[in-house]
């Protein structure tokens, strides 16, 4: 039998580790990665702040109109950045995104910027901005093809479909490393439905939709509220498109006063400030919302209903009883 002398295997190994070297070298240069200065968030169980939000919950099931696992929240206290305090009712139960998800994207986004893999044009800065402040479809559709090198279309072969697809899920992959659990982030959104390419990567009967947990959701915003995602350019770029005026909009559907923003006018907050994503659909109804009040809180608030989309009360009615009692304990 042959045996290539040992000089030539050496070669074809070291041919073998370079073109690997040089193949990852060039997922690197698209691939969404954290910063190497990245430090995951540091967060501690609140038996005080869960008892908040347990009794809050609580006070809005008692009318009879959820059944189990149609409501699901989280709280995060961030006044210590460093040490966060949090609370979770079904915190890890995954339901539908809604719209929700366009803050992954935007932070995804916000990261490749951050590393100059993607350059910031008009066109772009008009799509960011329509995804988060008008919670546009179209201009979401637009961002997940910049993010993820895909485009719609028709159906494709498995073996080239599964090509796309590992390029769809990108984000999925980025989220993965900085430690986010039992979230998929991967489908666009639309006004009406997903066709082609689009229905067979949600594997037509949405086993692969869009799913989140509000422990995730509290956990980005929060990351992002204390400018740790991405550098501090970056962060307040997304805090900026992310403010809601709830003390002059006058829309009463709008994303600013028909959720949490909602329980800041309830409870009278004047001055408190907010930021969030709201998510709406024909079955769901959620929010993610940051707030400041001008007695000091910095908390995190991650509402996910589901079945109840008509229901303008329960997702502001919980907030305002966490910022409630919140205010009350500090008293």
């Amino acid at each position: 039998m042959f045996k290539p002398p040992r000089i030539f295997s050496i070669l074809v190994v070291t041919c073998l580790l370079v073109s690997i070297a040089v193949g990852q070298k060039g997922r690197d240069k698209i691939e969404i990665v954290k910063a190497k200065s990245y430090v995951a968030p540091t967060m501690e169980a609140s038996p005080a702040m869960q008892s908040i939000l347990d009794k809050a919950v609580a006070e809005v099931m008692a009318s009879g109109k959820f059944k189990p696992g149609e409501l699901t929240a989280t709280v995060i206290d961030i006044r210590n950045p460093d040490r966060w305090q949090s609370a979770a009712f079904e915190g890890e139960r995954q339901l539908y995104t809604a719209s929700v998800v366009k803050m992954f994207y935007m932070a995804a986004l916000e990261r490749q910027l951050e590393d100059g893999k993607i350059v910031m044009t008009k066109e772009l800065e008009r799509g960011l901005k329509d995804m988060i402040v008008d919670s546009s479809n179209e201009a979401t559709q637009y961002i997940l093809d910049v993010l993820t090198d895909t485009s719609s279309g028709g159906e494709l072969p498995q073996k080239q479909f599964e090509a796309w697809q590992y390029k769809r899920n990108r984000v999925n992959r980025f989220f993965s490393s900085m430690g986010y659990t039992n979230i998929n982030v991967n489908q666009k959104t639309f006004c009406e439905d997903a066709y082609g390419i689009e229905q067979q990567s949600r594997a037509y009967k949405g086993q692969n939709r869009n799913m989140l947990t509000s422990n995730a959701t509290a956990r980005l915003l929060a990351e992002i509220a204390t400018r740790r995602f991405v550098n501090e350019a970056r962060s307040n770029s997304m805090l900026a498109i992310m403010s809601r005026d709830w003390e002059a909009t006058k829309d009463p559907n709008s994303q600013a006063v028909d959720f949490i923003g909602k329980a800041l006018i309830d409870n009278k907050m004047t001055g408190a400030k907010l930021w969030s994503k709201a998510g709406w659909t024909s079955r769901s109804r959620h929010d993610a919302a940051y707030i400041e009040t001008p007695d000091g809180q910095k908390v995190v608030i991650a509402i996910f209903t589901e079945n109840h989309a008509n229901d303008h009360e329960s997702v502001p009615a919980i907030a305002g009883k966490i910022l409630k009692a919140l205010q009350e304990s500090r008293s």
